[in-house]
């Protein structure tokens, strides 16, 4: 298992931290790549030297995109570290101005705007209490010149100190001399069991990742009119999360906002041969939906690559016996 320890700014983590968000966007004010760790492995934040350096919590990788900013907002929100889509773009042009270089705020020299920014995508985080923040393992001195962050592996000793670090605090404990444990804690992080075992499971997905797969999945394209105006874009459930549908790309359509509001409300529907049909009820409700009819029989227009990440039959069917109206 890898960890990475990412140099994390103080306002982004006090934000979250008093959100208590337990699905984060750990963005970085420029696209490019992220390939330090992979899903389900441990991110883990350290606060910049003034707010003493310190690994202060940390969550699970689900996945690195690269998206505009205001997709960002639109995806995250508030889990983005801010209050608004004009604070996030005023952070982003902070730090792209800067000539300073490290996450959540590192590259300089960009262009303002609209842009692309790196997205990294973690869920089911968690926030120490101020006492029990630890030091780096080995030298600090070494951070010195680090500007975004240093992975780990837990196959060697620094990787399984962090490790062991994070778990034990985790499970409401503090280790004392010589790995011994210390004292009771109680700390109000998140549960302890066997995801904390050396493996790489799959953890939940969040709505905010829900929403930023789908629209990669689909290519940022609606499934049903191949429309590729963000803005008018939308991550549906086929089966609602108020249903138990869960956050999971194949419970997922990426549509037209009208097209979702057609969808959800059962005017319109996708079988599980990925078939559009539309309903009389267009027509008898409010006599008008010549528009929606020239969609009827057609195939979807855009579909995952994957086919693991297409439309679940099962939660397609379920679409057509419960929602559809006939």
């Amino acid at each position: 298992m890898k960890i990475y320890v990412g140099v994390t700014d103080g306002n982004w983590f006090d934000f979250l931290r008093d959100h208590n968000s337990d699905e984060v966007n750990f963005w970085k004010p420029s696209g490019g790549n992220f390939r330090a760790i992979q899903e389900g492995d441990l991110f883990l934040f350290k606060l910049k030297a003034q707010r003493g350096g310190k690994i202060a919590g940390g969550g699970f990788f689900t996945r690195y995109l690269s998206m505009s900013v205001d997709w960002a907002w639109r995806a995250f929100g508030n889990e983005n570290g801010v209050n608004n889509l004009a604070e996030l773009s005023d952070a982003i042009d902070r730090y792209r101005s800067s000539r300073s270089n490290g996450a959540s705020g590192l590259e300089s020299g960009l262009p303002l705007g609209n842009p692309q920014i790196g997205c990294i995508i973690l869920n089911e985080v968690f926030y120490f209490d101020e006492p029990d923040w630890f030091d780096v393992p080995g030298d600090a001195a070494r951070w010195r010149s680090i500007v975004s962050g240093k992975s780990y592996s837990t196959d060697e000793a620094e990787g399984k100190w962090l490790f062991d670090q994070v778990t034990m605090r985790l499970k409401g404990l503090e280790m004392g001399e010589g790995g011994h444990v210390k004292r009771e804690q109680g700390l109000a992080a998140v549960p302890s069991g066997e995801r904390y075992a050396y493996s790489r499971q799959k953890h939940r997905l969040g709505q905010g990742a829900f929403r930023a797969l789908v629209a990669d999945a689909y290519h940022d394209r609606c499934a049903i009119t191949g429309e590729r105006t963000m803005p008018v874009l939308q991550a549906a459930h086929i089966k609602p999360f108020s249903e138990d549908g869960p956050h999971e790309v194949t419970n997922g359509l990426l549509l037209r906002s009208d097209m979702h509001t057609l969808f959800d409300a059962g005017y319109l529907t996708v079988t599980p041969d990925l078939v559009i049909h539309v309903s009389h009820r267009l027509h008898d409700d409010f006599n008008n939906g010549r528009v929606y009819y020239a969609y009827q029989g057609r195939r979807l227009a855009v579909v995952p690559d994957s086919s693991q990440l297409r439309p679940s039959r099962d939660y397609l069917e379920w679409h057509n016996d419960t929602v559809y109206l006939r």
